[in-house]
């Protein structure tokens, strides 16, 4: 099997982009990543782009990827789409190495745009429930409803009304929370600690979509969206678009200025009809992400996880062997996953920061790994990091992601 190594990053800040469209963002991030690989366009032997909503806001179905990459001088080459809710990103680049180790193919781009940001504004939240079994969607709001009953959770007087700008994935990873603190004890301000670290962690990172320090106490009083969780524990709705180049051994050993970095795992899967005692769909796959890498939780020097909320970050924090199941809050409060820590998370504020735009957010991920490895990342610069690795979601069937990726990067 051929050695991955990628030789080409590229990312624009995410934000709210009223006057830019899915095409031209991702073609100002192939151009990125292809200046930063030092290789012409025509280089390119196969790409795998990744949207998920542009059919539902601009009707633009089937041919995504065509449509993007002819525009700017791309065609001849195999393009495929990849659609898998906010795990879409990350499969394109799992597609890529794929393509590479099978000896398809020695140079692939996995390109992500997404534009989710519209005037209607219930228009951009209501998409979101198009991640989700819709031909049951009755059946998984009495689910829902079933485990918040049975939970022991008391919600305070004056957050006991959710509010009401928010998607129904807020509900599902509030319930997860309340689980959480129902069976372990974890604490809503445990989770604004989480939260707090990633502001502080986005106030340093230029590209992050949110950009200002918020403390605990901040964090804490902000809107209440479905308890424990408050506006800024959530992921917001925004726009950007990230590439990354990947290319065979045989291929880099042609490069003189590449700077490259080694695919040690690259792993999807599916979740399971589990119920919330259940092996969890994180854990099943990083275990296995560990087995190919040869590496341990303890190997990994940072993280990239999918914190669509502040809660998302402490149960993958548990699912990845970073702490013990149970303890992913009083971990967090230590101040093992800030910068400095042991083993930083989301150094580039996470989603909940750094935006959510869910074509991209799987190779943004890579794009922070990436920089940090490189060590580019500027002052939030992980000292010696060597290892990084990214978990990137999608979706939701029952109590857990419908899809998932996880990749292990390595410093050359």
């Amino acid at each position: 099997m051929n050695e991955v190594y990628i030789i080409g990053l590229g990312m624009i800040r995410f934000n709210k982009y009223l006057d830019r469209d899915v095409r031209d963002m991702a073609h100002e991030v192939t151009r990125l990543a292809l200046e930063d690989a030092q290789i012409d366009k025509a280089a390119l032997e196969s790409a795998f782009f990744s949207n998920t909503f542009w059919g539902f806001f601009g009707n633009q179905h089937s041919i995504r990827g065509q449509v993007v990459l002819r525009s700017m001088g791309i065609d001849k080459i195999p393009v495929t789409n990849v659609e898998n809710a906010c795990a879409s990103g990350s499969t394109a680049l799992h597609m890529a190495y794929t393509s590479i180790r099978a000896g398809l193919h020695d140079v692939v781009l996995a390109l992500g745009s997404e534009k989710i940001s519209n005037p209607n504004k219930a228009m951009s939240l209501g998409a979101y429930a198009s991640c989700m079994d819709v031909g049951n969607f009755e059946a998984h709001l009495a689910m829902l409803d079933k485990v918040n009953k049975s939970l022991t959770i008391k919600i305070p007087e004056d957050q006991t009304s959710p509010g009401k700008d928010r998607s129904v994935f807020m509900d599902a990873y509030a319930m997860g929370a309340r689980w959480h603190m129902s069976r372990y004890g974890s604490t809503q301000r445990q989770l604004a600690a989480i939260c707090s670290k990633n502001h502080f962690h986005a106030s340093l990172n230029p590209l992050s979509q949110y950009q200002q320090p918020m403390t605990i106490e901040e964090v804490m009083a902000d809107k209440p969206v479905a308890y424990p969780l408050t506006r800024s524990m959530c992921s917001p709705v925004g726009d950007g678009a990230a590439a990354v180049i990947v290319c065979s051994k045989k291929y880099l050993k042609t490069l003189t200025g590449a700077r490259p970095l080694r695919i040690r795992a690259s792993i999807l899967g599916s979740g399971t009809d589990r119920d919330l005692d259940g092996i969890d769909i994180g854990e099943r796959l990083a275990n296995q992400a560990y087995e190919m890498a040869g590496v341990g939780p303890k190997d990994i020097h940072l993280a990239e996880l999918h914190d669509a909320t502040a809660y998302g970050e402490l149960h993958q924090t548990e699912a990845m062997g970073f702490c013990p199941h149970g303890e992913g809050g009083p971990h967090a409060e230590s101040g093992a996953t800030i910068l400095g820590g042991a083993q930083p998370i989301n150094t580039s504020g996470g989603l909940e920061c750094r935006g959510h735009p869910i074509g991209a957010s799987g190779l943004a991920q890579i794009y922070e790994i990436g920089e940090q490895l490189r060590g580019n990342a500027g002052k939030r610069q992980v000292q010696e990091a060597r290892l990084g690795l990214a978990e990137n979601g999608g979706g939701n069937i029952g109590v857990e992601e419908a899809a998932m990726c996880i990749h292990i990067l390595e410093k050359v």
